[in-house]
Formats: C-alpha cells, structure tokens, sequence
C-alpha cells in the first residue's frame, strides 16, 4: 500500500539541548527508518545536531510546515504545544512521540514508535483537529500584545490577590479576586485548569472554561460557554499582573489592562493511531480505576 504522507518533519525538543543529546539515539533511529521508508525527511535545525545520520534535508520551524504533510514532534506535551502554535497557520498534521512526563498530546512511545509511524504512514490513523485560543491586550485603547494558546490563556498574579472584572459577550459576568484566571480549551482542561479544580472537557467540545485560581470567594466557580464567544477581562487592581500562554510566554499587566480572548480562526490538527481512545488515555494518565 502506498503511504499517505510522502514528506514528513521530524522536530525533538528543540530548544532543551541536554534533552535533544538524551533522545539522540532515537532521533537517529527514527529519522533512518524514515529514509529507509523512501520518505522524504526534513529535520528541524536545532534538532538535527543530534541525529548521526545522512540524507535528510535541514528546515527551520517557520519553514517546515510549507515543505511536509506530516511533522512528528519527540518530546513532551511542552514541545506539542510550542510547535502547534509555530504551526498554526499551515494546517500540516502533528503525532507526537513522549519523552516527557505525562504525555496527553504525545500518543506514541519510543519502543513502539516505528512500527506505530508505519501504520500511520499506510493510511491506519484517527486524524482530529483541536481548538486554539488568541488574545489581544489592550491599553489605553491600543493592542499591545497579541498571543495565541493551545492549552489556555492564563491572568494571574505572581505573589498577591489580582482583581478582575469578567464579560462574556459584551454582558457582566462577574468581579473577583482571587490568584488568576484561567481560560482554557477543552484540550488545556487537563492541564493548569484540572489542577484549579476546573472540568475536564472532550476535545470535540466547541468550548472555552473560565476557570478561577483559588477565589478570595468560595463561592466563584468554573464556568464553561459556547466557543464562538467573546471574552474580556479588566484588570481592576493588581500588584504583579500577568498573562501567559501555555505557561511558555509571559507578559506583564498594568491595572486597566483589558484582555479579549477568543477562539481562534486557525486549529491543529492531531494524528492519533487508529485505536486511540481519549478515555482510555484520560484512564491511563490520570490513574483512574
């Protein structure tokens, strides 16, 4: 059978080089496989000091997305989430390999991996796409910032209570204080949000879960709405604040600081093996009975 994908990228833990010497052996093995295969292979740059082999082409993360139909990412749910946002705009599919910890988005082990990527290169894969977020900050009328999320879009403060005002489509919603707020994809519910004690939401859910950080008011809950909705939070009073995004970028806040977050027009598209089960990964990863 002919494969599906006759380019593909092979992206490890691109910006962690003791991370990249410790997956070198796998990188090579993977990347001669994939030659082996008569694919034709691209390595990402900072990626390919670490493979000892010959015959792959070198690309830069902004470039990959143009040149493959298929990236395959070694490393953990951290480098997902970073080459997904690199990747956004391209549409190009991603399967993960986990060299990290727990491994949501990374379906693959390293001892599994060939005979997996096989099976996916013949065609026997679930192919699914998944959400993002984007926010704008405003001050004084101006967008300063503009970020893009995968997981969540996070407001805190570093070290005291932060005060934020909540609309939802141009409607109050709420005042609280509290550590921060979350806003977070079906995808981040098992990350930041599911520690926060917000809900875990199924991928195929068109929606967005404004979740508190330890509300000064017991009373302040999660609160999940529609996906196509417009979110804007105003910092009200804040000493240190701040808003990330997928815990990998960090941008400071002033007091009167407005912040839309909404979804994004762009998406990422997932390839699982074809016997995936996101409950069974929920059950593995989670410990549940």
């Amino acid at each position: 059978m002919q494969s599906t994908f006759r380019s593909v990228a092979i992206v490890g833990k691109y910006m962690d080089a003791i991370a990249l010497q410790q997956m070198q052996s796998d990188l090579t093995h993977l990347a001669r496989h994939l030659l082996s295969q008569g694919l034709q292979v691209f390595v990402e740059d900072q990626t390919a000091q670490f493979i000892s082999h010959e015959g792959f082409q070198l690309a830069s993360l902004n470039d990959i997305g143009s040149k493959v139909d298929l990236v395959i990412v070694m490393g953990g749910d951290g480098t997902m989430l970073s080459v997904g946002r690199a990747l956004r705009h391209t549409g190009v599919p991603l399967i993960g390999i986990n060299r990290g910890r727990l491994g949501f988005l990374t379906d693959l082990r390293t001892d599994q991996m060939l005979v997996e990527i096989d099976k996916i290169l013949q065609g026997e894969y679930q192919l699914e796409s998944r959400m993002l977020l984007q926010s704008v900050v405003t001050r004084a009328g101006k967008p300063i910032e503009q970020t893009f999320a995968l997981n969540d879009v996070v407001i805190k403060s570093a070290f005291r209570l932060i005060e934020l005002e909540v609309h939802v489509d141009g409607q109050f919603v709420s005042r609280q204080r509290s550590d921060g707020l979350i806003l977070t994809t079906p995808t981040g519910t098992t990350a930041y949000a599911l520690s926060a004690g917000g809900p875990i939401m199924h991928p195929d859910l068109d929606a967005i879960s404004i979740v508190p950080i330890s509300p000064h008011t017991l009373s302040y809950r999660p609160i999940t709405v529609p996906a196509g909705s417009v979110i804007e939070v105003i910092v009200v009073h804040a000493a240190d604040a701040q808003i990330s995004y997928d815990g990998q970028g960090l941008y400071p806040l002033a007091v009167g600081d407005h912040v839309r977050i909404e979804r994004a027009q762009q998406e990422i598209q997932l390839v699982h093996p074809q016997d995936y089960c996101y409950f069974d990964m929920l059950r593995n990863k989670l410990n549940w009975g």
